[in-house]
């Protein structure tokens, strides 16, 4: 690559881009009653997430790129540099999804990846350094419990067998579910940092819309709490249990919900959020007292200090309510806990700097939602790049959307700051 190259050079096929998002997405496509819309449902190491991999692998190939697979199932396309020794910039995110997703959660990242390389060799680009376009396994952490987890033993956090005994709802085994798909991979999980990590992502959020922003500067990620709440009460005869001698766990449960909305408003706890996504009682039926609530509790916040004090507050809570209901047993399990991480100021002016030059206007802004980024960043210069997303930033929803052109701008930016990291 010359020392003048500039994106000028080369043009980000946005026609292509969308045509791979609307591919990608038939694969695991379901009609969501709740919406009248089609979703997509391709959770990770199910049938259909293989499907997903061998498609991004075929367009891999097509773009001539050296695919290797890591021993958790992480998929990496390779485009080499003049500089083979040098250290990589590395593009990345997921194509896997929540039960109920739209078509751009992750796979913008990924496709947006391939549509950068596609256009350097369109125009003849040669870059100094290799650039390498990965597809984290099991990013969302909806199937196995843990989320970010690929890239989380990419960088060291978690561990390979911690990762393999994972178990699903069904009691399946990451691990073998992994070799069951045929992407338990020969290359080592453990990634040598890359000379800086690129992300392109949906917001997920109303941020950029409100502002209209069509680009988002990243400049770090909250802290992340997801931990299991299992309440052990007694099954009785809901119309002749007196109210004063019931063990009620799903009495419980509803008192958890309450709570965490209360520590919310309260305003004790700086930007805390808190949501019970899941909750399920036992034995479910209409004239009986639950013996049993099983439900999931998900914090966040910027401030590691803050949120640090909600953890604590919330588990004194929990020991109320035995008091309340002698004979109540309360179980807690960690599913993931991830610190707030601050995004490199180099990567973000970098993608500042290329917004600029496609004459967007960018805003920086925290990611209240948690994406390998983070774990990267532990070992490398990392950030991302933002793409506004449309109805209020819905995601995890089949309304989660974002323009063809606002797709297009927020890979023009990735593209850029590629070229300009890779010189």
């Amino acid at each position: 690559m010359t020392a003048n190259t500039t994106s000028a050079d080369f043009r980000i096929d946005g026609d292509r881009l969308w045509a791979d998002l609307t591919e990608l997405a038939a694969i695991g496509a379901y009609d969501d009653e709740a919406t009248g819309l089609v979703g997509v449902d391709r959770q990770s190491l199910t049938d259909d997430d293989r499907a997903g991999r061998r498609l991004l692998i075929s367009w891999m190939e097509e773009l001539d790129l050296d695919v290797t697979i890591d021993e958790m199932g992480s998929i990496f396309g390779r485009r080499e540099g003049e500089d083979p020794e040098l250290a990589p910039v590395l593009i990345g995110s997921h194509i896997d999804t929540v039960a109920t997703a739209g078509a751009f959660d992750g796979c913008l990242g990924v496709l947006g990846g391939l549509a950068v390389l596609r256009a350097f060799a369109e125009a003849g680009l040669r870059t100094r350094r290799s650039i390498v376009v990965a597809a984290w396994t099991e990013e969302e952490g909806v199937r196995f419990g843990t989320d970010m987890l690929g890239s989380a033993v990419a960088a060291g956090r978690l561990g390979l067998d911690y990762a393999y005994g994972l178990t699903d709802a069904a009691g399946l085994r990451f691990g073998d579910e992994l070799m069951r798909i045929g992407f338990r991979g020969d290359r080592p999980v453990l990634l040598d940092p890359p000379h800086a990590y690129l992300e392109c992502h949906i917001e997920q959020g109303p941020v950029l819309a409100q502002e209209d922003r069509q680009i988002g500067i990243v400049t770090g990620v909250q802290s992340i709490s997801w931990q299991k709440v299992a309440l052990h009460g007694r099954a009785a005869h809901a119309g002749t249990t007196p109210t004063e001698l019931r063990i009620d766990a799903g009495l419980a449960a509803a008192q958890i919900v309450v709570e965490v909305r209360r520590m919310v408003d309260s305003g004790a706890y700086g930007r805390l959020r808190a949501t019970v996504g899941h909750i399920a009682t036992s034995p479910g039926l209409p004239s009986v007292v639950p013996d049993r609530a099983e439900l999931t509790v998900d914090l966040r916040n910027p401030d590691d200090a803050d949120m640090a004090r909600a953890e604590v507050d919330f588990a004194a809570f929990l020991d109320t309510l035995p008091e309340a209901q002698p004979g109540l047993r309360v179980e807690t399990a960690q599913m993931a806990r991830t610190k707030a991480v601050p995004f490199d100021e180099g990567v973000q002016d970098a993608l500042e700097a290329a917004a600029k030059e496609h004459g967007y206007d960018s805003l920086r802004l925290m990611s209240g939602a948690g994406h390998d980024a983070q774990e990267i960043a532990a070992i490398a210069p990392a950030a991302m790049v933002f793409v506004r997303g449309q109805y209020q930033g819905i995601s995890h929803n089949p309304r989660e959307y974002s323009t063809p052109e606002d797709c297009r701008a927020g890979v023009e930016v990735l593209a850029a700051a590629a070229l300009e990291l890779s010189a």
